[in-house]
């Protein structure tokens, strides 16, 4: 069996994750911490190109990694024009709209752009997979009720097809041949309808749609949201902060740990139990919405992302949807390997790869 060997890199707010892969299999994994005083100085997150590269190309000489052996590297897909899910091989264009960041700044630009280089050093390819801007959505999926508002697709779509393709094998069938309900709960919460391989109908995580979260409002009595936008207590970025950083969980409870909320249950903190139940009840209806997309043909509802852990949560989440189909939990987020898996069916030859254009 041929082995290929895969770099990938995964850059977040404040750290920076690699890995390498033989196949499947992990033979290097660290994470480099980057603290706030470090990364100030750069004023875009594309500033810090040359400092997160450098970074990483000393911790893989520091752990013995030999990059002539690499097959490829794969970076963590940032906030692109939207495209279909699969793995892309970074070109030009994608570049530069890394750069300038066509639909904002985030961590995630790097991967790509880093990937790029150190794969170029070695004549090697490079790739993104799944990044959050997949974009499968039905037509009908687009329509929001206000012709000025369009519904857009912003989710966990990287683990979200991982988890998928994972199921799928254990279950020995493709993950093109089902239908899926998959949940992401983490500080944001995405619940995708996945229809033959294709995520049809999503709620928008980063926004805060669909269920609350640890850190976000969820979706929003409308007519409330607009007489509290124009109360005059409130700057347009304050009311976004709400939304998106201190809803949920924090607006609550004022933390977005789930083991502290958890915590504060077994002491006998009603409030506490109520709030946490409610955003299990939450999820619980965005799946069962999901369903319905899905005309109730479902396979199978998978749950995953940090807040998967919780069996106080999986407790309350599950008997609530276990009418519709058969429930699997998969705790926390492996997006190293599933980036790595996305270039190995590339270099395998088991997926075609895809051009951003």
């Amino acid at each position: 069996m041929t082995i290929y060997r895969t770099l990938a890199i995964n850059p977040g707010s404040t750290s920076t994750k690699i890995a390498v892969f033989d196949n499947s299999e992990l033979v290097f994994e660290t994470t480099l911490r980057h603290s706030n005083e470090v990364l100030a100085p750069f004023e875009h997150v594309s500033d810090q190109y040359e400092f997160r590269k450098q970074v990483i190309m000393e911790a893989l000489v520091a752990g013995g990694i030999d990059l002539g052996k690499l097959s490829a590297v794969v970076g963590r897909g940032g906030l692109l024009h939207p495209i279909e899910g699969g793995t892309y091989a970074v070109n030009d264009r994608m570049i530069e709209d890394l750069k300038v960041g066509v639909l904002g700044e985030h961590a995630s630009n790097l991967g790509g752009m880093i990937a790029s280089e150190i794969a170029k050093e070695y004549g090697i390819p490079s790739y993104i997979v799944d990044p959050v801007v997949v974009d499968e959505l039905e037509p009908m999926a687009r329509i929001s009720g206000m012709p000025e508002i369009e519904r857009i697709s912003i989710f966990h779509a990287l683990n979200q097809k991982a988890v998928a393709r994972r199921y799928a094998d254990s279950i020995g069938k493709e993950y093109e041949d089902m239908n899926l309900i998959i949940a992401h709960l983490g500080g944001g919460i995405s619940v995708g309808a996945h229809l033959k391989g294709r995520v049809i109908d999503v709620n928008n995580a980063l926004d805060g749609e669909g269920p609350f979260s640890p850190e976000r409002s969820g979706g929003l009595p409308t007519g409330d949201l607009a007489k509290l936008c124009y109360s005059g207590n409130y700057t347009y970025a304050e009311v976004k902060k709400l939304i998106k950083g201190k809803g949920g969980l924090v607006a609550y409870l004022g933390t977005n740990d789930g083991r502290e909320v958890e915590t504060r249950i077994q002491e006998g903190d009603a409030q506490a139990a109520l709030i946490y139940e409610a955003m299990a009840y939450q999820i619980a209806k965005e799946i069962g919405s999901c369903a319905a997309v899905l005309s109730g043909e479902v396979d199978g509802i998978l749950i995953t992302g940090g807040l998967a852990y919780s069996e106080r949560l999986m407790n309350w989440i599950k008997p609530r949807v276990a009418f519709i189909a058969p429930c699997e939990i998969y705790p926390g987020e492996d997006e190293m390997s599933a980036l790595a898996m996305g270039a190995w069916r590339v270099l395998a030859g088991k997926e075609a790869v895809k051009v951003y254009e």
